[in-house]
């Protein structure tokens, strides 16, 4: 289980009251506005819509000039896009935009499997093919210095638009638009692909048809490229995904009516949330288990009936991305359950058979979002492997997978996500050359965090805090969802629901009682007990139901009350160390062994409880004080399974342990475990005494 630090934001209190008192607001609110800077510091809010001047993105001229020409010329154009929502998006917005002033235009999307990300020569062949004179680029063509090349040799000019890091050198195209070029002024440069393209469109428009009229026309396809590529929504960003959102459920694409009707989200406004968990995954799941052509062929349909197939179509790949996803959740969590070993590594390699490539990302993120570990999973079919990966704050995947580059054929990606291939008999290798290098750089690996707005006392739930955070919105990256904590809350009841696959968890506190939901939490995974002192991070929704609106407080992350989570995550740190085989000093392999009377105490709380199952860290405060450290709890738990005194499972995120019925006195002194932590620490002994004599 992850373990992770919460962290409240700090706000000033006399600063809030004045803010709540003078616009009417919830406190908690004005605390959250204060905390994001929208008020205070000199700025409006909400913030007035901005579109910065285009032409400020380097080369941006040069490509407004060369597509100019191409149109007046009825050259052909192609429009050369990446198969995520982010690319889908923005090629279906360019190709729209060029047809619209009366351009030659194609596009071109190239398959996840067998030509990957970014140009290759086998497609601009095929352009060539068709007569294509110039290629746009959107979400890529920064990195394809030699297609583009090649593309100049066979006549073809490349402008290239794209938002990701370029390298020291820049591809031979007539123009590089990409605001994190180093010589770029532009005010805002932390667009996704989408929102390049559409800076594109604003300069092809000019200062006096921009604004308000592409926002209506685009901010659709720019809301969900954006949303989807989870780039902060600040600054002008914040402005394309407002207008999106806003423009989005009336729509006039037949594609995307037809996608929020079969998706359920037909006549309700939508939020960033809705978006990026109901709209985004289905675009996607067409480059990932089909064709991404489909995806683009839906948002530029203009045939009701064509674009009723291709959503239901699209919806159809989505449950099958889903179905394939949870398969191969299963499969990674039985290995881990076979080999629990790899649970001790910092970095968790899993790998497996023909596991499908579009979606062992996402299984990755579910991964490091339950142990709070990077982790890259690994697909194996025949003697090749294709890997993906996804990291923690603070652990730069991409230099980690780089220090590993003489095992790979291929590598790519940023600190918080990569991909990789490899031949399949280097995965061993990768694996311990991968977690050489984290454990090079000394420490443990950092821990997540859980951002805390604002801490509320009980009797200050309302409706009237949902309702004001809409101030705030959309939310994403960089403006995320508030997480409200309630502190010293002690557990009335638990209820399942939803045929047991939900929580209702009832709460009390302050002479507040209040009612809870935990979703997708099943009673033997909860692990909390009636009578538990928990703090709570929640969320706060305004839910409509029979014509009425109602509060809905939703549990998003939970922990005992007085938890010591820097000695949680020191302890579990030093307990996989010593169980990697690395070696331990003599103070910490003291640390790690449990006294007689830890033993003791340890014993009878399984014995009297029956058992456990449950995170190792919830069985802590059920023992009598003075408690012993993780480290020693699970120590002690390893001691009596190898003493035969439990039955003790591991399973990727929980504990069970079961007692053995016993007929005489064992000697826990003849552990194994016990044995190799008092080599350590005589070890460190003798060192310690061959110092004092030199």
């Amino acid at each position: 289980m992850s373990i992770k630090k919460w962290r409240i934001q700090p706000f000033n209190q006399k600063a809030a009251a004045l803010l709540a008192e003078e616009r009417g607001l919830p406190r908690p609110v004005a605390a959250l506005l204060l905390a994001r800077g929208f008020c205070g510091d000199g700025r409006e809010f909400p913030p007035a819509p901005v579109l910065s001047d285009p032409l400020l993105l380097p080369d941006m001229g040069r490509a407004v000039e060369r597509i100019g020409r191409a149109l007046d010329g009825f050259e052909k154009i192609a429009v050369y896009g990446d198969y995520d929502a982010d690319g889908v998006t923005a090629t279906a917005m360019l190709y729209s935009y060029l047809e619209s002033c009366g351009g030659n235009a194609v596009y071109y999307i190239p398959e996840r499997e067998g030509e990957g990300y970014g140009l290759n020569r086998g497609a601009v062949d095929a352009l060539h093919g068709q007569g294509v004179k110039l290629i746009v680029t959107v979400d890529n063509g920064v990195s394809c210095a030699d297609e583009i090349a090649y593309a100049a040799g066979l006549g073809i000019d490349t402008v290239v638009t794209d938002h990701h890091r370029p390298g020291p050198v820049l591809p031979p195209a007539c123009a590089v638009v990409d605001p994190c070029r180093a010589d770029c002024s532009a005010p805002f440069r932390d667009f996704a692909g989408v929102g390049v393209a559409f800076k594109l469109i604003q300069a092809m428009e000019g200062p006096e048809f921009g604004g308000e009229s592409l926002l209506e026309n685009y901010g659709d396809l720019a809301a969900i490229g954006t949303i989807g590529d989870v780039v902060p929504l600040t600054g002008e960003n914040r402005t394309l995904v407002s207008a999106g959102l806003k423009f989005l459920p009336r729509t006039d694409r037949p594609g995307l009516r037809a996608l929020i009707e079969q998706a359920g989200l037909e006549g309700r406004e939508l939020s960033a949330e809705q978006v990026a968990y109901v709209l985004v995954p289905r675009i996607n799941a067409a480059g990932r288990m089909e064709s991404p052509g489909a995806a683009v062929r839906l948002l530029i349909s203009e045939a009701p009936d064509e674009a009723g197939f291709l959503a239901g179509k699209i919806c159809e790949d989505n449950d099958y991305r889903r179905k394939i996803e949870n398969e191969i959740l299963e499969k990674a969590e039985e290995r881990l359950a076979g080999e629990p070993s790899l649970l001790y590594d910092r970095v968790l390699v899993v790998d497996g058979d023909d596991w499908h490539h579009g979606v062992i990302g996402i299984v990755a993120a579910r991964l490091v979002e339950r142990f709070g570990k990077p982790c890259v999973m690994i697909s194996r079919s025949g003697g090749e492997a294709r890997g993906s990966g996804r990291s923690v704050e603070g652990f730069s995947l991409f230099e980690a997978v780089f220090s590993c580059r003489d095992l790979l054929t291929r590598f790519g990606g940023h600190p918080m996500a990569a991909g990789l291939s490899m031949p399949a008999e280097n995965i061993g290798a990768f694996r311990k050359r991968i977690n050489a290098y984290a454990a090079s750089l000394g420490g443990p690996m950092p821990a997540p965090a859980l951002r805390i707005d604002c801490v509320l006392k009980p009797r200050e739930l309302s409706l009237e805090i949902p309702r004001a955070m809409r101030l705030l919105e959309p939310f994403g990256t960089g403006n995320p969802e508030p997480l409200f904590g309630l502190a010293d809350m002690t557990v009335d009841g638990v209820t399942p629901v939803g045929g047991g696959k939900h929580l209702r968890v009832a709460v009390h506190g302050d002479g507040c009682a209040v009612r809870c939901m935990k979703f997708r939490t099943t009673l033997e995974k909860f692990g909390y007990r009636p009578g538990d002192r928990v703090d709570l991070a929640v969320s706060l929704e305004a839910r409509e139901y029979a014509g009425r609106e109602s509060l809905s407080v939703v549990i998003r992350e939970m922990r005992l009350s007085e938890t010591d989570t820097d000695g949680l995550i020191e302890g579990r740190a030093l307990y996989d160390r010593f169980r990697r085989g690395e070696s331990l000093s003599a103070e910490q392999a003291a640390r790690m062994v449990p006294e007689r009377a830890d033993f003791a105490r340890i014993y009878r709380t399984l014995r009297d409880s029956g058992g456990y199952r449950g995170a190792p860290e919830l069985l802590l405060p059920r023992i009598p004080a003075p408690r012993p450290g993780l480290e020693k709890l699970l120590t002690a738990l390893d001691v009596f399974a190898e003493r035969g005194l439990i039955r003790l499972r591991k399973a990727p995120d929980t504990y069970a342990a079961r007692l053995v019925p016993q007929n005489g006195k064992t000697d826990l002194q003849k552990s194994e475990t016990i044995r190799r932590l008092k080599q350590f620490a005589k070890a460190g002994e003798k060192d310690g005494m061959a110092a004092e004599n030199v």
